[in-house]
């Protein structure tokens, strides 16, 4: 097979690279369709460095989200420094995010893709379809939020009605979807430009924020084990959503970068904009009603910094939606789509572009995929946990063309499962749901504990699961 199938689904020639003159990244070019998909990217176009990651987590993670989570933490019991150091805690979690990218670098292929290793190559298959449903709920999310925040930029000019509403969604959906279907060179130069912008705004609405906070006790009281475990869940959940996708953005960086440059500069990046972000809605929200985080927020601020505030809601909603609706595509062809990554991006564009338009014409159903996308931890806790202990047990080591090769590899087990991964994740997954409180569900576990949601240590237990079954059998492959 020639390396003129570069963005299929299918396994490709794995052989040496061809003697020739040096040359950029010719399937990876700034405002040009990538032609690869989780085909492996051969050696000669592997290109960029660490730093590369740095502004892709920092841009991507400039979100109003985490506004929003840190005055959750507030909400939830806790005094201003208490949510503070929850919010800490949770931007820590990016180092190992950012340390699962080696397997993209070691493979050259997307992360549901070096996941069949640990589950098999049929047993990968409902969690990529989980990951594609909720990387859709969240773009449909950061859409929503980003519409609504251009319609009100829009009615503050005397703008008003469903035809503002339309063209903020139209104006949202082309700047995610132009970006993602151009492919990674340009996410990364779009995520690099758009962090520049938005971080000098962030910065001001940080002056305006922290001066004014009240940094004494919680005005409910000692927060007990319930305020706590909800906090930290909050915290981690945003990490954690990133796990099926780091090797995403490293698979086409050169073999020869470290382990110690890649995890450095993408925790940094996703640390600092997620940090400072959630210390802003823990401050906004011990002087405001943090109910409507936006309105809350925006009432903090003076009249002329308004409409930029809103502008950079629009912005941090975009550059979130952007990599999770690349990624989606990715993982349409992780689930079989015989389709390329460009064209299977219209799909998710698609799904996206309804569920817009659902949340913001026809009912507000916003605050009920929130509950069931949050809900869904019970099951990317686990995957997560058995994915990253089993990418440790290799050493980041995989036996590369088995990925592709379905039957024929490696990885294909026992009829496309591998046992021990199957039997960590159902037992991490049991762990989840009996610990969980949400709004959906409430595990029978959570008022013995006290009130304490201890869901995220589903991702513990599955992890020694796997560890006691695979230990004997799993290893770095040669």
């Amino acid at each position: 097979m020639t390396q003129q199938h570069t963005e299929g689904a299918g396994p490709v020639d794995a052989g040496p690279a061809q003697a020739g003159p040096a040359v950029t990244a010719t399937g990876d070019e700034v405002f040009q369709v990538e032609t690869h998909g989780i085909d492996p990217i051969p050696d000669e176009e592997r290109h960029g460095g660490a730093k590369d990651l740095f502004w892709l987590w920092f841009g991507s993670n400039l979100t109003f989200t985490y506004v929003i989570n840190g005055a959750l933490a507030v909400s939830f019991g806790l005094s201003f420094w208490q949510a503070t150091a929850a919010v800490v805690v949770g931007g820590l979690a990016f180092f190992a995010i950012s340390a699962a990218g080696l397997s993209g670098i070691r493979t050259g292929t997307a992360t549901l893709v070096i996941s069949r290793a640990p589950f098999g190559v049929r047993g990968n298959w409902p969690a990529g379809l989980l990951n594609w449903i909720v990387s859709i709920g969240y773009t449909i999310v950061n859409t929503v939020v980003g519409a609504l925040a251009l319609e009100a930029f829009c009615a503050d000019l005397g703008w008003h009605g469903s035809t503002a509403r339309a063209f903020a969604l139209a104006v949202t959906m082309v700047l995610t979807f132009a970006v993602a279907l151009w492919g990674h060179a340009t996410v990364q130069f779009a995520e690099r430009w758009m962090a520049y912008i938005l971080a000098v705004g962030f910065a001001a609405l940080l002056v305006f924020l922290i001066p004014g906070a009240d940094t004494g006790a919680s005005t409910g009281g000692v927060p007990g084990a319930s305020g706590w475990s909800l906090a930290f869940v909050v915290m981690l959940a945003g990490p954690f959503s990133y796990v099926p996708m780091p090797a995403d953005y490293t698979r086409y960086l050169p073999r020869t970068t470290s382990l110690r440059s890649i995890t450095w500069s993408g925790a940094l990046g996703g640390l600092i904009s997620s940090v400072a972000l959630g210390v802003a809605g823990v401050a906004a929200a011990t002087q405001a009603d943090m109910s409507d985080a936006v309105a809350g927020a925006e009432g903090l601020l003076p009249g002329w910094f308004q409409p930029l505030f809103l502008a950079l809601v629009l912005g941090g909603s975009v550059t979130n939606s952007i990599i999770t609706l690349y990624s989606s595509s990715l993982n349409l062809q992780v689930l079989g789509i015989p389709w390329s990554r460009s064209k299977a991006i219209l799909i998710s564009a698609g799904v996206t572009v309804v569920g817009s338009l659902y949340a913001l014409f026809l009912t507000d159903f916003t605050d009920s995929l929130l509950s069931f996308l949050s809900l869904l931890i019970i099951v990317f806790a686990p995957w997560g946990g058995v994915f990253l202990a089993d990418m440790v047990m290799r050493r980041c080591r995989y036996d590369a063309p088995s990925l592709h090769a379905g039957r024929d590899g490696a990885y294909w087990y026992r009829g496309g499962y591998h046992p021990a991964g199957v039997v960590a994740l159902l037992a991490g997954i049991v762990f989840a749901s009996l610990t969980c409180d949400s709004e959906l569900w409430t595990g029978p576990l959570v008022a013995p504990l006290g009130g304490a949601d201890l869901t995220l240590l589903g991702s513990v237990v599955s992890a020694l699961v796997y560890w006691a079954l695979a230990r004997r059998t799993v290893a770095p492959a040669a």
